[in-house]
């Protein structure tokens, strides 16, 4: 059952930004993720939202999706994502 992790976020720094996505796309590798979306909001069309970018990702299980969200090379991403940008993170399953 595929699983599909949503980040939304709101930029502080661009540079780190970039380096913690650099980060992330190495680490999906061994987990052969896709990412479906990366893309800046263009309208918010219901509701409110104080994010400025979405990233929609595809895992094959959602345990493949929480080995790679614990692993140590994410993990050790995760000072840097903090520094860069305010992230909200869910996981969901189809």
């Amino acid at each position: 059952m595929a699983a599909f992790l949503l980040g939304q976020v709101k930029i502080k720094n661009q540079e780190l930004w970039q380096q913690y996505v650099k980060g992330v796309g190495e680490s999906l590798a061994p987990y052969k993720a896709k990412v479906l979306l990366r893309g800046h909001w263009y309208k918010q069309l219901a509701g409110s939202s104080q994010f400025e970018q979405s990233v929609v990702i595809e895992f094959s299980s959602t345990e493949q999706l929480e080995h790679w969200y614990h692993s140590p090379t994410y993990q050790a991403l995760i000072p840097l994502r903090d520094k860069a940008a305010e992230v909200h993170i869910s996981s969901y399953s189809h």
